[in-house]
């Protein structure tokens, strides 16, 4: 017996090509969620300009608050660290001076027993050099003033007298206190007395 055929029905082929369709098209539609999302999450991740600009202005003022924390901390530092210097400056000086004053004090002690005046003034005598010795190692020095010009920048004039020659005009003619310089400046003015 032969069979008969099926017909074909176009209808059917109809219906499968539109649900195909309508896949591929719900496929693009969910594909297209898809594709805004990662659209919009790439957005996020670029920062907008006004993002940029404030992110600068965090990280500028952050650099400025340390800077100003750092000054701040060296200017307390240097500050203290001078008060300490101008309150142990004359230390050397002072140590030095020391050995100074023990002889002064074995000066007097032997000054009480002493008969002899020459041995008395030898003994000041060898202190007082001892004592410039030690100045002159930390540069104090004496100024020559008698016989010399007149300098204001070195003499204070305290009286003016008639020079005994005409080349003693304007030359210091006496001192009553010793100048000094201290490594070549001057520290005490000398007290001199003037021939006019």
């Amino acid at each position: 017996m032969l069979k008969k055929k099926k017909p074909v029905n176009t209808n059917n082929t109809e219906n499968i090509n539109d649900v195909n369709n309508e896949e591929l098209q719900n496929e693009g539609q969910e594909q297209a969620p898809e594709t805004e999302a990662v659209e919009t999450q790439q957005e996020a991740a670029t920062p907008t300009a006004e993002e940029k600009l404030k992110d600068e202005l965090a990280q500028a003022n952050d650099k400025y608050l340390r800077l100003y924390a750092e000054f701040d901390n060296f200017r307390r530092r240097t500050i203290k660290e001078r008060e300490e210097a101008r309150k142990t400056e004359g230390k050397d000086v002072i140590v030095a001076l020391l050995p100074v004053l023990d002889d002064f004090e074995r000066a007097q002690r032997a000054m009480e027993k002493a008969t002899e005046v020459a041995s008395v003034k030898e003994g000041v005598a060898l202190i007082q050099h001892k004592l410039k010795n030690i100045l002159g190692q930390k540069g104090l020095k004496e100024m020559a003033s008698i016989g010399t010009a007149f300098d204001a920048d070195l003499h204070e004039a305290i009286t003016n007298i008639p020079a005994p020659t005409d080349d003693q005009k304007g030359q210091v003619i006496d001192e009553m206190e010793k100048g000094y310089t201290l490594n070549d400046k001057v520290v005490r003015f000398a007290k001199v007395v003037v021939g006019a």
